[in-house]
């Protein structure tokens, strides 16, 4: 992300691995039900290297997953970017957020990550979320503590607004 002059970083961040467990979970036992059935059917040495593949398979994919979705804060901006080779940027001005929420279910408390809703002001209805992240309530205050340096920067500079 290209910062303005003046610009910075509050909070910067990707989702927890803890938080794709899920994913994690199904891929493995695809891959344990899958060597099973090769240990029946075929082989047992070759059982294990067909799991032994496939769980490598679903450990990569989620860290890829999780690598190219990054989560920005800064004192101007709200970015969520997505993608490796072809991306997504979804921003938003931070003076443009007016809610803020956070939710974790019991599960999510559990592994201590959760889901933080940005809602926007505009016509469009947009809505930004940072999914699975860790310590749900500090990326709140981060916006917080955003949205009050945003104040002082206008302040200073006699009420200007860049925009994005």
């Amino acid at each position: 992300m290209d910062m303005h002059p003046g610009e910075e970083v509050i909070y910067s961040g990707h989702p927890s691995w803890r938080s794709i467990k899920a994913f994690y979970a199904s891929g493995l036992a695809i891959g344990l039900v899958v060597g099973i059935l090769w240990w029946l059917i075929i082989s047992p040495l070759g059982a294990v290297v067909v799991f032994a593949v496939i769980a490598a398979g679903t450990i990569g994919i989620g860290l890829l997953k999780r690598i190219f979705t990054v989560y920005t804060i800064t004192s101007d901006r709200l970015s969520i970017q997505r993608g490796g080779l072809s991306k997504r940027v979804e921003q938003t001005r931070i003076d443009r957020v007016q809610n803020v929420s956070t939710s974790q279910s019991a599960f999510d408390r559990l592994f201590k990550v959760g889901t933080v809703d940005f809602d926007t002001a505009g016509a469009d209805g947009g809505n930004l979320r940072f999914a699975g992240v860790d310590d749900p309530p500090a990326v709140a205050a981060a916006i917080d503590k955003a949205q009050r340096l945003h104040t002082e920067q206008l302040q200073r500079s006699g009420g200007a607004n860049d925009g994005l």
